[in-house]
């Protein structure tokens, strides 16, 4: 999953809390009960225009048994895999019925995301439910009037302690004007689908209703673009965004030597409501939320073409700590540094290498993630990566992303270094695609870095692991960048801060969140509140942060005023100015680069 990007002013992102705090319950042990045995499962998925009025999917499972009058043991996930944080969709049931030839059959909970239905003899068996589609989450599900969006892992019971390798089919029951675009694979029956097993079955999520819908061809398969609300997206961004995006597919997968799939989904909602963008991988597929605002800006292509290679790195490639997924608790696992912040080096260099971007841009936002390390607290990669289901408030949350990301970097120059540039951190993903995903298993600590020194012509990285990965040093920039013929530039500045977060909506630009003990805090400025100005600059001036840095300074504790519209009122409210420290980094290419390093910078940013 890509880290949520929010809109903000002189603050850094705030991202969301998480949504629950229940500890892993019985439902997570090992002790755990195990369902009768069942067999021909199938679901039914309703949702039309009387749905849409209640904001619920209306869901039936149907099953034979075939394990006498045992119990049935029937589960929710916990989580979305991608997300890494536990969300219980089983809060989101309503109205749970079960019945077996239109008789009411017994049922009760056996935790709190498990369904225990007594057969009572009955061989046929179905049990259905309302499920609220109210959260506008790439992990949940959501509906309009005239449109739901909704995963797997919301829906779709399982036989608790049976496995997941069971087939299903999924129906969709819909108003006939309506479209659906799914990944799963139609059956010869009308909008009905397949599913090979639970884990195939709940990495396919849905959109039905009302939505655009456009495609490409590529070298290797189609590639849809569907998005809501439609009208959305304008045509001229669209067309582009498709070509650019069929560019940067061929170039994901010659990193692997392979394209898994036929045909892949973006599946992109735009609201107002929502103040930042965000992704989260499927194996053919992903789901887009974002603000309108950030539609045709170069951060959603950043966005796609990370989420793209999760299909590669994630959903087939990932860390043995993850393989196979288990829905019914958490998988903490040290190795998010790789599955998601080389993901994001791959990002960038997928748009380099495609042409969607080009080289200058490259260093700029590379240089980008080199600042934000560094004005963050010291943590380690592995630590960083455990702790991301709980949240952390101290400055740490998600930093794997641009620190994974670096970290990918480093290694790409040392393996190329090590090589004359004849091998390279593809070749690391590539040997590992194929010795463990190709053979059904995660990666270990001793494949990994077995690749990596296999890559760079036997060279140890334990010292690298130590200080870098699973250390806390400083990353050894003066060092890295002149062997790939970079270098940078590192300053520190004074950066005044205020300390809200903004979003825009058709009212304005609200007020999300003031920071305890800043500028804004002290002025008595509230979430909720609209903000008119700040310093007499107008908050929709384009040119806000620069002409507020120009007209304020860096002087801390000088009065800044804000003026705030605050229900039907106009309310002026004033606090001190408060100054950051931070640093700033250029990366640029290094004119004066030998051959060897000039060669190393040419390979990491083209296609071999």
């Amino acid at each position: 999953m890509r880290l949520p990007l929010f809109l903000a002013m002189l603050v850094a992102p705030v991202v969301a809390a998480p949504r629950c705090t229940l500890a892993q319950g019985p439902h997570g042990s090992p002790a755990a009960d195990v369902s009768a045995p069942i067999g021909n499962v199938s679901y039914r998925v309703s949702f039309d225009s009387a749905d849409a009025r209640q904001r619920v999917l209306h869901v039936d499972m149907s099953f034979t048994v075939t394990g006498g009058d045992a119990p049935v043991l029937l589960a929710l996930p916990a989580w979305t895999p991608g997300s890494y944080e536990l969300d219980y969709f089983a809060r989101d049931v309503l109205r749970f019925n079960a019945e077996s030839n239109g008789k009411a059959l017994v049922w009760d909970k056996l935790d709190y995301d498990t369904w225990r239905v007594r057969p009572a003899g009955g061989k046929s068996i179905t049990v259905s439910f309302d499920y609220l589609a109210d959260s506008l989450d790439n992990a949940m599900a959501w509906s309009r009037p005239d449109f739901a969006m909704f995963n797997g892992t919301n829906v779709f019971l399982y036989p608790e302690g049976r496995g997941f390798d069971f087939p299903s089919t999924v129906t969709i029951r819909t108003a006939p004007a309506w479209r659906i675009v799914t990944g799963m694979t139609p059956a010869p029956s009308a909008f009905t689908y397949t599913a090979a097993s639970y884990h195939e079955l709940v990495d396919m999520p849905f959109f039905v209703g009302h939505f655009d819908l456009d495609s490409v061809r590529t070298p290797n398969g189609w590639l849809r673009f569907a998005s809501y609300p439609a009208g959305t997206v304008p045509k001229a961004t669209l067309a582009s965004s498709l070509a650019q995006l069929a560019k940067i597919v061929p170039v994901e997968g010659a990193v692997f030597g392979d394209v898994p799939f036929s045909t892949y989904t973006v599946m992109q909602i735009a609201d107002s409501s929502y103040g930042g963008i965000s992704g989260l991988e499927h194996a053919n597929s992903h789901v887009d939320v974002t603000t309108p605002l950030a539609i045709g800006e170069p951060i959603e292509m950043s966005i796609y073409a990370h989420e793209i290679f999760h299909a590669w790195n994630v959903k087939r490639l990932r860390p043995a700590d993850l393989w196979p997924y288990q829905y019914a608790h958490e998988q903490p696992t040290p190795w998010l540094w790789v599955s998601e912040g080389i993901t994001d080096y791959y990002a960038d260099l997928s748009e380099v290498r495609a042409g969607v971007i080009d080289s200058a841009s490259f260093f700029e936002v590379t240089g980008g993630k080199m600042a934000e390390v560094a004005n963050a607290p010291p943590v380690a990669l592995t630590d960083a990566s455990l702790t991301t289901w709980i949240h952390p408030e101290d400055g740490t949350a998600d930093i794997y992303y641009p620190k994974g990301s670096l970290a990918g970097l480093m290694l790409d120059i040392m393996i190329r270094d090590a090589s004359d540039n004849r091998a390279s951190l593809d070749d690391v993903m590539r040997a590992l695609y194929r010795q463990c995903y190709q053979r059904g298993t995660g990666f270990t600590d001793a494949q990994w870095w077995a690749a990596v020194s296999t890559a760079a012509g036997g060279r140890s990285f334990a010292d690298f692991n130590a200080k870098y990965i699973d250390g806390r040093d400083p990353y050894p920039w003066k060092t890295v960048l002149p062997l790939a013929g970079l270098r940078a530039t590192i300053d520190t500045v004074r950066t005044p801060t205020l300390g809200v977060s903004a979003e825009n909506d058709s009212a304005g630009v609200r007020v999300s969140r003031v920071a305890p003990g800043s500028s804004a805090d002290e002025a008595g400025v509230q979430a909720g509140d609209y903000l008119v100005s700040v310093a007499g600059v107008p908050v929709t001036d384009s040119e806000f942060i620069n002409r507020l840095r120009q007209k304020v300074g860096s002087r801390g504790g000088v009065p800044i005023a804000f003026r705030l519209l605050r229900g039907d009122d106009t309310v002026s409210v004033t606090g001190k100015l408060q100054v950051q420290e931070r640093v700033t980094v250029r990366l640029e290419a290094d004119p004066a680069a030998g051959a060897k390093a000039a060669r190393i910078r040419a390979g990491l940013l083209h296609v071999r």
